[in-house]
């Protein structure tokens, strides 16, 4: 990953390794950020070197948690179990609002939908 990062442009690793850089100026011997409207070419150019930076840890981690999805790992399948236990079992409770169980049944059946596993209406 680090040779295919440094490929794509080198400034782009080092804002990965080091953190993202903000546009600043120096205020009577002070750093500080810039304003939007301060901003320069430069400015903007690092601005988008570090979106740049951000998508490249996006796709990353996306296609690390894709295969361990995919491949159907031991952990993968205690997940899919564990949450298809929790959905059947799913009940409205009678001191429960439906906006308060909403979520939590959202989060479970969103979770199967990402493992794989998908239930119609």
């Amino acid at each position: 990953m680090t040779i295919f990062i440094q490929s794509l442009d080198y400034q782009l690793w080092n804002i990965i390794v080091n953190g993202p850089k903000a546009p600043s100026k120096i205020v009577e011997g002070v750093v500080t950020p810039k304003s939007e409207n301060e901003f320069d070419d430069n400015d903007v150019k690092l601005l988008q070197l570090n979106s740049n930076a951000k998508h490249v840890l996006f796709c990353a981690v996306y296609a690390v948690e894709l295969n361990v999805t995919y491949e159907r790992t031991n952990q993968v399948n205690e997940k899919i179990s564990m949450l298809v236990h929790q959905y059947e079992l799913f009940m409205m409770h009678d001191d429960e609002s439906i906006s308060d169980m909403f979520p939590c049944f959202t989060t479970i059946i969103n979770s199967l939908k990402n493992l794989g596993k998908c239930y119609p209406n």
